[in-house]
Parts: structure tokens; C-alpha cells; sequence
């Protein structure tokens, strides 16, 4: 009889013994890939572009170490230094070494320069009105005209008892001409003025305007 039992529970155990077998080899698979996807979130965080950034822009505020803004400063203090000191001996130099060629042009050719300030430097076209030098009476005048630094000739081939300057541009100078009536004599002129304009047209200097004749004795001239 005991026999008998002991057989039957050994039947008995036997499917529950397997079952649990069975269940316990079913749970190890889960626990293995539980943990094979531990391991790769834990990679995957490893990998992650944001733990990289951070050297990259450690590396790139080394880069930026030279202060922009002393750079900037130093950019900003920089034009007005230049723009104070350029006038100064630019301007000034070329203004007298411009002119005192200019006088020595006028001389060269026996005249000398009437008014100094008429020369402007500033200006491509330039003119200095001149008298024949030792002239007694100091009615033969000539205007001498420059483009820049070169000279490019007078207003006329003969001088004229009295000539000035009377407005001024860049390229354009007007000269005004004393007029003497056929009997006035040369210390009064009654023929009132004639207005010249010169003007430069492509590198040549140009009257605008009728030049008086250097005599005439019907109208008005310059003697």
C-alpha cells in the first residue's frame, strides 16, 4: 500500500517539477535581454552628441581667448588718429610746395605774382595774376594758369593793362578785363569790365566767353 502511494506521488511531483523548470528557463531569457537592453541604453547615453559639445565648446572659448573687445577698441581709436593727422601733413606741405612752384613758373617767364591768395591749391585749376616784372607803370598783366602742379599757359598771348580774378571753382575761373574807350588814357579806363570765363574741357583751357581785343578804335579794349 505504501508502495502504491509512493509512486502516485511521485507521479504526482513529476508535472509540477517540470513546470517549474519550465518556467524558470522562460524567465532567464527575459532577464538576459533585460539586461542586453541596459547595456545598450547605457551605450547609447555614452554616444550621445551632448557629452561630446561640451570639449567642443570648452576648445572654441580657448579659441575666442583674445578679448573682441579690446580688438574693437583698439579698431574704433584707430580712423579718428589717422583723420586728425592726415590734413596736417598732407594738405599743408602740398599747399606751399604748389605754390612757390607756381611763383617760380611766373618768374621764369619775367612776371611776378600780383595776389598770392588768388592761388588755390585745393582746386585743379589754378591761377596766379602776374605784372611784368620792373614794369613802371605795372598795367601789363597776364594770368598764369595751372592743373594742379603743371603749368598749362595765360589767358592770353599779349598782357592787358588790368586783369583779375573774380570768381573761382574747381576746373572754372572767370577773369575780369579793365576796358579802355579808343581815347581814354591808360591810368583811366571808362569802358567799365568784360567777363571771362575759363573753363578746363578735356585737359585744355577754354574762354567761354569773347576776350576783349588788345586794342580797337571803336569799342571797348584792353589796351
Amino acid at each position: 500500500m505504501s508502495h502504491l502511494s509512493s509512486e502516485y506521488e511521485t507521479r504526482t511531483m513529476r508535472p509540477t517539477i517540470a513546470m517549474a523548470l519550465a518556467t524558470l528557463l522562460a524567465t532567464l531569457p527575459l532577464a538576459g535581454c533585460g539586461s542586453s537592453a541596459t547595456k545598450t541604453v547605457s551605450v547609447s547615453s555614452s554616444a550621445s552628441p551632448g557629452t561630446s559639445s561640451t570639449p567642443a565648446g570648452t576648445a572654441s572659448a580657448d579659441h575666442k581667448s583674445p578679448s573682441p573687445t579690446a580688438s574693437t577698441a583698439q579698431g574704433s581709436s584707430s580712423p579718428p588718429t589717422r583723420t586728425a593727422t592726415a590734413p596736417a601733413f598732407t594738405n599743408q606741405p602740398s599747399s606751399a610746395e604748389g605754390l612757390s612752384q607756381a611763383l617760380a613758373v611766373v618768374r621764369a617767364h619775367g612776371y611776378t605774382a600780383t595776389h598770392t591768395s588768388d592761388y588755390h591749391p585745393d582746386q585743379t585749376l589754378r591761377v596766379l595774376v602776374a605784372t611784368r616784372t620792373g614794369s613802371n607803370d605795372g598795367y601789363a598783366q597776364q594770368a598764369f594758369f595751372f592743373i594742379g602742379g603743371r603749368y598749362i599757359g595765360t589767358d592770353t598771348s599779349t598782357p592787358s593793362a588790368g586783369v583779375e580774378v573774380v570768381g573761382q571753382g574747381d576746373t572754372e575761373v572767370t577773369l575780369a578785363y579793365r576796358l579802355y574807350r579808343p581815347d581814354d588814357p591808360l591810368c583811366c579806363a571808362r569802358g567799365g569790365q568784360a567777363r571771362v570765363r575759363f573753363q578746363l574741357n578735356n585737359g585744355h583751357l577754354v574762354a567761354l566767353d569773347p576776350i576783349p581785343p588788345v586794342s580797337s578804335s571803336t569799342g571797348g579794349s584792353r589796351q
